[in-house]
């Protein structure tokens, strides 16, 4: 990896997705910050991030580097940690039903794909799928449900929610520019994701070959 991806690109990306996810655009456009299970449920995400070889720390803090790339490795898993965070806030229901669904949901799922052990390729598969499932829940599905009028999709949800009473799973309605802001924020982070330095690569591919293991010569 760069010294500049590392001290430029992967920080300025991730704190933009920490910007754009806590924007909230309405009457008062106001910066929400992530919730305190958001951001539990960040550090399982960092977690098996490493588990699965698509972050290799080692290659943004170790003893073999110097303070100051150090210092920058720190700071590119900080704000890894903030826009994920950021992100399962962002993808999260306000209130209601919904709300404490997907939360269970996003914490049962980094717990059973922790136990499955995934590779690098088929994590950041998941977390494409996961991320654009909960996306289109919360900024369609409940989107068209909570908006005032009758749409043919809204007509169709009642039918499929019928039994559960609505003021359990509408939202307050939100403005459709939040959506697409959300979605480059969600863009952003799984770009993120993928530039971060991972096993195998060539950074973290280096042997350091002591002077114990040389052969001796005769």
């Amino acid at each position: 990896m760069t010294a500049v991806r590392e001290a430029i690109v992967l920080p300025l990306i991730f704190l933009t997705v920490v910007l754009l996810g806590g924007l909230r655009v309405s009457a008062v456009t106001m910066l929400q910050p992530p919730s305190v299970f958001a951001l539990v449920l960040g550090v399982l995400l960092i977690r098996l991030l490493v588990q699965s070889g698509a972050l290799a720390v080692e290659c943004l803090a170790s003893a073999t580097r110097s303070a100051l790339a150090n210092v920058n490795g720190a700071v590119v898993l900080v704000s890894l940690w903030a826009a994920g965070a950021q992100t399962f806030s962002l993808l999260t229901p306000d209130s209601g039903l919904p709300r404490l669904a997907l939360n269970v949901f996003f914490l049962v799922l980094l717990v059973n794909t922790a136990a499955a052990a995934p590779d690098r390729i088929r994590m950041l598969r998941s977390l494409a799928v996961t991320f654009g499932s909960a996306f289109l829940l919360k900024f369609v599905a409940l989107f068209e449900l909570s908006a005032p009028g009758t749409g043919r999709l809204k007509r169709l949800l009642q039918m499929m929610l019928e039994g559960i009473t609505l003021g359990a799973v509408t939202q307050e309605p939100m403005n459709p520019v939040t959506g697409y802001v959300a979605l480059l924020a969600l863009a952003l982070f799984l770009v993120g994701v993928s530039l971060l330095p991972h096993r195998g690569s060539r950074a973290s591919a280096a042997v350091v070959v002591s002077p114990e293991s040389l052969p001796v010569l005769p």
